[in-house]
């Protein structure tokens, strides 16, 4: 009888701890997809797509992210969090949507833009040395046409990109610089 409930104990604590074992791992999956998640919040991307991959489609889309950029840049300046980023935004949608317009109508497009906020699914992405994992991002978008086409992206929030005073565009990034002062590099 001894040996008997010996087996059966020996048996309970397996399952138990196959159980247990069972348990930690869906609760590591949960937490691990969940602070990816969380990891994606805390980016504000910019995505400007072009209607299509024709050449001049692709042109109209830098002369409009040079434009959108500039308009952008003294906004968003004074932000300081993604929510103050958020808010510019959208704000400013139907001024980034005119801006893109009066440059189509320029050259010629007989369609329009549409910018909007959205969170939406994006592949993985390199900018410079950073890279943005593949998933869902919120992001103001800038449909020009169909939106079809190849797209310029960026990063808003944490700001990766800026423009400097002689309306020439300078990348870089914000947290790198912030790194390299914080070690005196």
């Amino acid at each position: 009888m001894a040996i008997i409930l010996f087996v059966k104990e020996s048996k309970m604590k397996r399952i138990i701890a196959i159980f247990f074992c069972v348990f930690l791992i869906g609760v590591a999956i949960f937490f691990g997809a969940s602070s990816t998640q969380n990891k994606h919040k805390e980016y504000l991307r910019i995505h400007i797509r072009a209607n299509s991959n024709s050449s001049l489609d692709q042109n109209v889309k830098y002369q409009i992210k040079d434009k959108v950029v500039e308009y952008l840049t003294p906004i968003i300046s004074s932000c300081t969090t993604k929510q103050d980023f958020e808010d510019a935004l959208q704000k400013n949608l139907i001024h980034i949507e005119c801006i893109a317009n009066e440059i189509l109508a320029q050259n010629t497009f007989d369609y329009k833009s549409q910018a909007l906020l959205k969170n939406e699914y994006f592949p993985a992405r390199s900018y410079n040395e950073f890279t943005l994992e593949s998933g869902y991002y919120d992001a103001l978008i800038v449909n020009l046409g169909s939106g079809k086409g190849d797209n310029w992206w960026c990063v808003v929030y944490p700001p990766l990109c800026f423009i400097n005073s002689s309306s020439n565009y300078v990348y870089k990034s914000r947290l790198v610089q912030i790194i390299k002062n914080f070690f005196g590099g």
